[in-house]
């Protein structure tokens, strides 16, 4: 599979959603109380401080730096992360960066 199809067909058949962020292709998994996002970034991004239910993600390839209650981590391919609910946050997400996100709530994201 080429790396610009990365996600398979199974993935991509599911709705679009629509994060706010150019450059970012989402699709959302609906689950009763909590939705999947599988993200691909097609260039450089930066995500200002916010907060919101609980996240929890795994990268399945590139690089982010994660900013959590102004502690700085750097993830990548094969790590995961946890943000806990109301807790400030912020990210430099590089070009590439592919990952499956769970929001614990089940209308963070609406479809496009």
């Amino acid at each position: 599979m080429l790396k610009e199809d990365f996600f398979p067909e199974i993935i991509k058949k599911l709705p679009k959603v629509n994060i706010g962020i150019d450059g970012v292709n989402a699709y959302l998994f609906q689950g009763e109380n909590q939705q999947i996002i599988f993200m691909s970034f097609k260039k450089d991004v930066e995500i200002p401080e916010h907060s919101h239910e609980a996240q929890w993600g795994v990268i399945l390839d590139g690089e982010m730096e994660l900013i959590i209650e102004n502690k700085k981590y750097i993830f990548r391919k094969g790590d995961t992360y946890f943000i806990p609910k109301g807790v400030k946050h912020s990210a430099k997400i590089k070009k590439g960066y592919k990952d499956i996100t769970l929001f614990n709530q089940k209308d963070r994201y609406k479809v496009k």
